[in-house]
């Protein structure tokens, strides 16, 4: 198992979204708002309000899913092509080994509670 973690622009949620599902048949995953910078150190000039100001944590979204191993390279192309503008700032995916996972409600245990 695979623990898929995808740092991305809010923009492009909706369609990486519609894509796991279409393309991956993924359906549970869990999003989170989040904020942060990489490499480019996330400082751009805003405005609001014909007032200027400095956004040093842009928003961001990462999405948390479990996958089996043969499935994970798959996925994270999909997560690339419809995450990708092009642009500093894009995001960042990590994928991670699970030595296990639980299913609270029955007690099953590995790629059974996960799937």
């Amino acid at each position: 198992m695979k623990k898929i973690i995808a740092i991305i622009r809010p923009l492009r949620l909706e369609p990486v979204k519609a894509a796991l599902a279409a393309e991956a048949d993924i359906s549970g995953l869990t999003v989170s708002d989040v904020r942060g910078s990489g490499r480019q150190g996330g400082q751009r000039a805003g405005v609001y309000r014909g007032q200027e100001y400095i956004i040093t944590m842009p928003p961001k979204v990462k999405i948390e899913l479990m996958v089996a191993d043969e499935d994970a390279d798959a996925i994270v192309d999909t997560i690339v092509e419809y995450a990708r503008t092009g642009e500093h700032g894009d995001g960042k995916i990590f994928v991670v080994p699970i030595a296990d996972a639980i299913r609270i409600r029955t007690g099953d245990r590995g790629d059974s509670a996960v799937m």
